[in-house]
């Protein structure tokens, strides 16, 4: 019987040996089932569909009532498990070594807490940004250095507020839309923005310490 025929009468693909599997395990996967598969978790791809079907459909966990709900796994045991069900499957992992997954609860009737928190984050935000930067100009004495450069230029003191702190007023804000790339909802260029590039770093810093927090103290889903 060929290849193709064992295939189009269902036989596993993993009893054909000479298969190689990739894995390719993300960082930290969120979840919001109780079920865990390895699909969730990875990336898998095989010659051969049937392979890689069956590995997707791996269940590697199930968070339970009162169970923590971030749990930690080595790419061990995920490959471990790919092995026991599909023996003669060789798996090449090109991703992480280790996984966090977490298990989310999406409440949809918390969307106005949602806005509210936003709301206040926003204005906190803008409030704490302003006081910054007035408390920064007093500070440096800023009115003082305009008025100085005014009467160089003009050889006149100035009676009230002159041009100067109009275009300064004007730069300032246009130098901050650019450097935040953001214009309401709108993006300047395609680049990331300095916030989603420190919110990334954050993110990753966080799972790192997640993960090794875990190795520390044993909690570690790992091969014996």
């Amino acid at each position: 019987m060929s290849i193709k025929e064992a295939r189009s009468k269902g036989i596993a693909g993993e009893e054909m040996s000479g298969e190689t599997l990739y894995l390719k395990a993300e960082l930290c996967t969120e979840v919001t089932v109780d079920d865990v598969f390895l699909k969730d978790v990875a990336k898998v791809y095989c010659a051969d569909p049937h392979v890689t079907a069956k590995v997707k459909a791996i269940k590697i966990h199930r968070f339970r009532e009162k169970e923590q709900t971030r749990q930690v796994f080595s790419i061990l045991k995920l490959i471990e498990m790919i092995q026991q069900a599909c023996p003669n499957v060789s798996v090449e992992n090109v991703g992480e070594m280790d996984v966090l997954v977490k298990r989310v609860n999406v409440n949809k009737n918390e969307g106005f807490i949602v806005i509210l928190k936003i709301i206040f984050v926003a204005g906190i935000s803008f409030f704490g940004t302003a006081f910054t930067i007035m408390a920064f100009h007093n500070d440096i004495g800023i009115n003082k250095v305009f008025g100085k450069v005014y009467e160089l230029v003009m050889g006149q003191a100035a009676a009230n507020y002159t041009i100067l702190e109009l275009a300064y007023s004007i730069g300032l804000a246009l130098g901050i839309i650019v450097f935040f790339n953001h214009i309401g909802g709108r993006r300047i260029t395609k680049d990331p923005t300095p916030i989603e590039v420190e919110m990334r770093i954050y993110e990753k810093d966080v799972n790192n310490a997640l993960i090794e927090t875990a190795d520390r103290e044993g909690k570690t889903i790992d091969v014996s």
